[in-house]
């Protein structure tokens, strides 16, 4: 097929690449001229175990380009994909500005072509806004009816940041919705190779599973987080008593969110929960959970910062500033707002995060992306984490990265060493080393 993407972020990078690697042309869209350069001259404007040599190879293949052109790229394709970001506005409720600008720059598009065109939402959005919106944008610019004039559907994807590529070809969860045949049969015909079950369902559907799910995902990790401090103060351990529960597959709890630690954060679990808090808010319907959710996160950040504080420490190292290890990003990084939270209170802090330095490294465009606790954020980078602690008063363990345990462990002999995720399981809360749920 030829297929247009919208939004050379993270998600229409990744979904991009892997088209053209199934063999689709696909026309990469953004208003980026850094990141149309970058994907044009074979490079990623991300950073994404696995994405700089796919970029590089479907580039060179002649299967992916770039532009900023949409009538260019509406005109050569047979189907758009909008992944541009959705992040919440000011009062929580999902931000819809990109994609409804993205709508009407394709609605004007369509409405000089006379091939049927399917545009498919991939983007975050709360149900009812691909009616409430997308629909009324498009229509406005093309002159066409929804489902008659264009093909109309919703797709959410279900990547997470590291494994990303690998989450592509076994999403684990796949369902959309659509208002016509052809664009049904596009979906089907995309993902009917894959190992899951596909979920044909009505457009709202498709929008509240994927809000459900990262709801879900958000719900697990407070949830587990709660557990542990409770156990943590009945001198209980509460890994192993999450770890038990998890052993338990009837129920199907995913581990990797069933597991005490440090607060959730990144480009989609706290804007979703506010999305869905405002939407159940907006709808008169009680929703307690979703309501304290959000506030317990902000609790487990203050948690550490208090654990930080108590160490008496002016300097304090932080190992991984990401909202995850594996990934550059600094959307919504706990870390992030820890960090700054130190910095407003005169501790200083320096960071050791090999993925965020790779990007500064490298120069990517999007490097630092989702910052905006820590203005100096590059000045701060240490990139030989024996300096950062023997520079730093305290060290505060961020993200787990497999090659600093070692030297982590034997730090907290002769240093205060905080942990927000568990270097290892003989360590518990004893003598300078402090296990936040352990």
């Amino acid at each position: 097929m030829k297929i247009s993407v919208f939004g050379i972020g993270y998600v229409g990078v990744v979904s991009a690449a892997c088209l053209a690697k199934e063999g689709h042309d696909v026309i990469a869209v953004d208003v980026d001229p850094g990141k149309i350069d970058s994907i044009n001259a074979g490079n990623s404007p991300i950073v994404e175990q696995g994405i700089d040599d796919l970029v590089r190879e479907v580039v060179a293949a002649g299967k992916l380009t770039a532009t900023a052109d949409t009538e260019f790229a509406v005109q050569n394709t047979e189907a758009s994909f909008i992944c541009v970001g959705t992040p919440s506005a000011p009062d929580g409720s999902v931000g819809l500005t990109y994609v409804e600008g993205v709508c009407r720059n394709i609605g004007a598009a369509l409405a000089g072509k006379s091939d049927y065109h399917s545009v498919i939402v991939r983007s975050t959005i709360v149900p009812g806004s691909t009616e409430d919106c997308c629909i009324p944008a498009l229509e406005e610019t093309s002159g066409k009816s929804a489902g008659v004039g264009f093909g109309l559907g919703y797709y959410p994807e279900f990547l997470r940041e590291s494994t990303a590529i690998k989450d592509y070809h076994d999403p684990g969860l796949i369902v959309f919705g659509s208002m016509d045949q052809p664009t049904q049969h596009i979906l089907t015909s995309l993902n009917e190779h894959l190992p899951c079950e596909i979920h044909k369902v009505d457009i709202r559907t498709a929008e509240m599973v994927k809000y459900t799910s990262n709801a879900w995902r958000a719900t697990k990790v407070t949830f587990a987080n709660e557990i542990g401090n409770i156990a943590k103060a009945s001198d209980i351990d509460g890994q192993t008593v999450m770890e038990i529960l998890c052993s338990d597959d009837k129920v199907a709890m995913s581990p990797y969110f069933m597991r005490p630690g440090f607060a959730f954060g990144g480009s989609c679990l706290p804007k979703d929960v506010r999305a869905l808090r405002y939407l159940a808010r907006s709808t008169n319907t009680s929703a307690h959970l979703l309501e304290s959710v959000l506030k317990a996160n902000e609790e487990q950040i203050a948690r550490a910062e208090s654990m930080v504080e108590a160490s008496g420490a002016r300097k304090v190292g932080f190992v991984g500033i990401s909202f995850k290890p594996g990934t550059d990003d600094l959307r919504e990084s706990p870390l992030v707002a820890l960090a700054s939270r130190l910095i407003g209170k005169g501790i200083e802090v320096n960071v050791y995060d090999p993925f965020v330095q790779e990007a500064f490294d490298a120069g990517t465009p999007g490097a630092g992306r989702g910052n905006d606790g820590i203005p100096d954020l590059k000045d701060r980078m240490v990139d030989d984490l024996d300096q950062l602690l023997n520079d730093a008063g305290a060290v505060l363990v961020g993200n787990y990265y497999a090659d600093t345990v070692e030297k982590l462990k034997a730090a907290a002999d002769r240093q205060t060493v905080v942990d927000l995720t568990r270097l290892h399981r003989d360590l518990v809360s004893e003598g300078s080393y402090a296990g936040i749920c352990w």
